[in-house]
């Protein structure tokens, strides 16, 4: 099949890239390079069955494909937050581009949704039924309600113009090619212990995250993509963690000596996360696989590579 992946160049889009050029289908690799990185799509630049094309999607852009993967949108605090205007014109406006090129096209269209539509959520764990308790004002709203607007084109499109929908709710990914100033936990404990700086923990360290590694994710994107299923369904491992025990065991895997360092917690930081997959594991028959402590520890070694070449590119001065 012709395949887009919008965001193809960034952390899960490229993951993604990998595992559709292995199955032998053509892509189409759509970024504008504002959080992506060419080098994470190095290996396929030259490779007959792919395509790059460097494009805003907040601009309509015409191309003939199957299927869609929708994963552009900056996806950390630190970046949506840099232009939270920008942000939300890529949720909506993007969204609608997007949507508007599948019902032209008539291609299946899957939308990366996100677990931050539950917002501070008051059910725990989260299941797709719930509404969500989210701030329409505050500093992550740009993307909490931006995605929950993407997903309301998405049902639109799909009851107003039979486009053939697909959405999921992706929680907290982690894995190789997270960018060093992503600003989410994981890659801020580990480029912080292999720096030998201080883990900076935001409140007491209490609240709560499930951590799926990014190989998983790209599963359930692709069964969800493939199957009949509509959704929204929920993507994420269900495993439960306190941020202080991740912190710990970063701590422990790079550098025991590294200290903590406590923070007060930013605004609506939700206090617990975690999905029900019951629906994945029905329609999808779906969960992860890979242990924390085993994906943390490709994480970190991704993490050490890379800063190793970073360090080894500078100048003597």
């Amino acid at each position: 099949m012709r395949i887009l992946v919008t965001g193809g160049a960034g952390f899960i889009g490229s993951h993604l890239i990998d595992r559709l050029m292995e199955a032998g289908h053509e892509v189409i690799c759509l970024d504008n390079f504002y959080t992506g990185d060419r080098r994470n799509i190095l290996k396929w630049l030259n490779h007959p069955y792919f395509e790059l094309i460097r494009h805003d999607i907040t601009e309509p852009i015409r191309l003939e494909v199957q299927q869609i993967y929708h994963l552009a949108c900056p996806a950390s605090p630190v970046h949506y937050q840099y232009n939270p205007v920008k942000t939300i014109k890529t949720n909506v406006m993007g969204t609608l581009n997007m949507l508007g090129l599948a019902k032209r096209v008539k291609a299946r269209f899957l939308l990366a949704s996100t677990s931050e539509v539950y917002g501070d959520p008051e059910v725990h764990p989260q299941p797709e039924e719930y509404r969500g308790s989210v701030n329409p004002i505050g500093i992550r709203s740009c993307y909490d309600e931006g995605k929950r607007v993407a997903e309301t084109l998405a049902f639109d499109y799909h009851r107003q113009n039979d486009v053939d929908i697909r959405v999921a709710r992706i929680f907290n990914t982690y894995g190789p090619r997270m960018l060093e100033n992503d600003g989410r936990v994981v890659s801020n404990f580990v480029v912080q212990a292999l720096c030998g700086q201080p883990l900076t923990i935001y409140g007491e360290g209490a609240q709560t995250r499930s951590f799926c590694y990014v190989s998983d994710l790209v599963e359930g994107l692709m069964r969800l993509m493939n199957g009949d299923f509509i959704g929204p369904v929920n993507l994420g491992n269900p495993d439960e963690y306190t941020i202080l025990q991740l912190a710990q065991a970063v701590q422990q895997m790079v550098n025991p000596d590294v200290p903590l360092k406590f923070e007060p917690l930013p605004q609506d930081d939700p206090r617990r996360r975690k999905p029900d997959i019951t629906r994945a594991q029905t329609h999808l028959g779906w969960q992860p696989t890979v242990l924390l402590q085993d994906g943390l520890q490709r994480t970190i070694d991704d993490f050490r590579a890379r800063l190793g070449d970073a360090r080894a590119a500078q100048p003597v001065l």
